[in-house]
């Protein structure tokens, strides 16, 4: 304990960081063994009873339940979680045909593609610099979806529309007002998501008897999902955004180990590379708005 109260506000953000990026991966993980055998919709609804109950349990003890008073705040939160909806179905279905680390390694775009679609809807100022890391960055997912190879299928196209709403997701987070507590727009996400796998099981009439071991997964699915909220609350609430943010890409370090060491999942040289440019023109963005950021705060100060 000692050691950690030691380090600095950056150094704890950090570590809270990487705690959330494996947490979320070890999700992942459970999902893909189970998903082979037990229906989505119903993996999504026993999933999401539970998360519900953990994220409600924790936003009360918190004392972080407040449905916001302003009408924009609460349809931010409607579309937030409805692109979380379409998010979990695409990302998940996604991972449930693709190599492990393909699909980690194309979800971090979502720096890039942040930044991008901030500049186009929301007319933030973007420079020349952050513009050619993010035109870099995509030349590197394309080498991992590489459409028109056999490896291209229906399910590269997926995981790219994940991409597309965990955008929509993030945006609308960020136009939040800074008084809505992050676990209660968790928890309405966390409700969506759930009755959309209540629904789809009722719809697809899906349901398949649950081993042990299975069950087992998906409590620690669940576990970890709170796990990852939880640590990515915290992170928000120490350190600087532009230290912490890059050690997100630590994802993708779980991503090949777990792949290789669960399903024997190894990926191929122009994936490491595309991933390679991914995190690199990532990181950059990361620090570019960060400095723009601080440039933007001295001279507002002025």
């Amino acid at each position: 304990m000692s050691f950690f109260a030691n380090l600095s506000d950056n150094a704890k953000g950090a570590l809270f960081m990487m705690c959330s990026m494996a947490a979320f991966t070890f999700n992942d993980l459970f999902i893909k063994a189970i998903g082979t055998d037990v229906p989505l919709p119903q993996m999504l609804l026993l999933r999401g009873i539970l998360a519900c109950v953990m994220i409600y349990i924790l936003a009360r003890y918190l004392n972080a339940l407040a449905w916001p008073e302003r009408a924009k705040d609460r349809w931010l939160i409607v579309l937030r979680s409805g692109a979380e909806v379409a998010a979990a179905y695409f990302f998940l279905t996604a991972l449930l045909h693709m190599p492990f680390a393909n699909v980690t390694a194309i979800l971090q775009t979502l720096p890039l593609t942040v930044t991008l679609a901030a500049a186009l809807v929301f007319k933030e100022a973007v420079g020349w610099r952050r513009m050619l890391a993010i035109v870099i960055g995509f030349c590197g997912m394309m080498l991992i979806v590489r459409p028109g190879t056999e490896g291209f299928t229906i399910h590269s196209i997926y995981v790219l529309i994940a991409v597309v709403c965990v955008t929509v997701r993030d945006l609308a987070a960020r136009r939040l007002s800074k008084e809505v507590p992050s676990l209660t727009v968790t928890l309405v996400g966390a409700i969506f998501v759930t009755v959309f796998g209540g629904v789809g099981a009722v719809v697809t009439g899906e349901w398949t008897d649950m081993t042990s071991t299975q069950i087992a997964m998906l409590i620690a699915s669940a576990i970890f999902v709170i796990g990852g909220y939880v640590f990515s609350v915290m992170v928000m609430r120490i350190g600087e955004v532009g230290f912490t943010s890059p050690f997100r890409y630590t994802a993708m370090l779980w991503a090949l180990l777990l792949g290789y060491v669960f399903f024997d999942e190894w990926p191929e040289p122009l994936t490491f590379i595309g991933a390679g440019l991914i995190v690199a023109t990532g990181i950059f963005t990361l620090y570019r708005e960060s400095r723009a950021k601080k440039r933007q705060a001295k001279t507002a100060r002025i």
